[in-house]
């Protein structure tokens, strides 16, 4: 085995959580071995890894999402800790990236260098997760600083995108904070001529201090409009959008910009059906360009990754 490549991790699978979903195996001792005696080992993988254009001939992007740990939101559903298997997760994660029409993963530094380390991100699209400062439930959760990737880090290990989460909050001085960090993060990429993917939404905290992304048509068009204008450039940005509370006002939102975006998946909860008739209407609008989704096909409530998966991929 090449120092830098986990032996076994496509071994024989084995039957994980839910209706008979077939998990490949990942041996965490050899991984940690790895991190502890050869951690030169992540940046040797990433520079022999297969690389492919952002967009593939389909010219659509389908990316799974897993940066919601280093926020601290484990939970899934009713399952508080879902995410907290690191083994359990990156098992899911190995699955769905090998499913066909797949294009890539969006996560953090921890959990991209195990899969790198896995081999499991050869001719894939990579999304480093820029900005995890604005923890859920924290006082300062508004205030999101850069704690994950930077630019520099994405163009040294030979990623092909960042992905940077901008809430806005009026009420909160914050926000500004992060506005004004998030613009010169768009510079920082253009610079490179890498992509950044601005997931922007208007926030608002409840009387139990809980924050909500409001979801209604005029608040998903004023957040494209001040996400569109950030930075010296806008030409390597790209918007990650949800789908509005009543998807019939998609159409009307999504004309607010012409930067290409992506659907993103946010809680589904236990109604999977409904979430992809609003993705499959949205996807049909000219500048929607694929999807990006974690939790509801990481951990669908049936526990079949792979039927998730594949349901999402034949939405495109």
């Amino acid at each position: 085995m090449r120092a830098g490549r986990v032996a076994g991790t496509h071994h024989e699978a084995t039957h994980g959580g839910g209706a008979g979903v077939a998990h490949a195996r990942v041996d965490v001792s050899e991984l940690v071995r790895l991190r502890a005696h050869h951690p030169e080992a992540v940046a040797e993988a990433a520079a022999r890894r297969a690389r492919r254009p952002l967009m593939g001939d389909s010219g659509r992007l389908m990316i799974v999402a897993a940066d919601h740990p280093a926020r601290g939101a484990l939970g899934v559903g009713d399952r508080r800790f879902a995410m907290a298997n690191r083994a359990d997760l990156l098992e899911r994660l190995c699955l769905a990236l090998s499913r066909p029409g797949v294009d890539g993963v969006l996560a953090t530094a921890d959990i991209l260098d195990d899969l790198l380390l896995l081999g499991a991100l050869e001719n894939k699209v990579v999304m480093g997760s820029m900005n995890r400062g604005g923890l859920q439930g924290a006082g300062f959760e508004l205030d999101d600083r850069f704690t994950g990737h930077r630019a520099e880090d994405i163009e040294r290990l030979g990623f092909d995108a960042g992905k940077l989460l901008l809430r806005i909050d009026y009420a909160d001085p914050g926000s500004l904070t992060t506005l004004e960090s998030t613009a010169r993060a768009i510079d920082d990429m253009a610079a490179r001529r890498l992509p950044v993917f601005v997931e922007p939404f208007l926030s608002h905290r409840t009387g139990e201090g809980k924050l909500r992304n409001d979801l209604s048509a005029e608040a998903v068009t004023k957040s494209i409009a001040i996400a569109s204008g950030l930075g010296g450039t806008s030409a390597y940005t790209w918007l990650k959008l949800p789908v509005t509370e009543n998807p019939d006002d998609m159409a009307a939102v999504m004309g607010t910009s012409t930067l290409p975006a992506v659907l993103l998946g946010g809680e589904v909860g236990d109604d999977q059906d409904g979430a992809y008739e609003k993705w499959r209407g949205a996807l049909q609008l000219p500048t929607v360009r694929g999807l990006v989704v974690g939790r509801s096909l990481l951990y669908p409530p049936d526990g079949d990754v792979a039927a998730a998966v594949d349901t999402a991929v034949g939405l495109l």
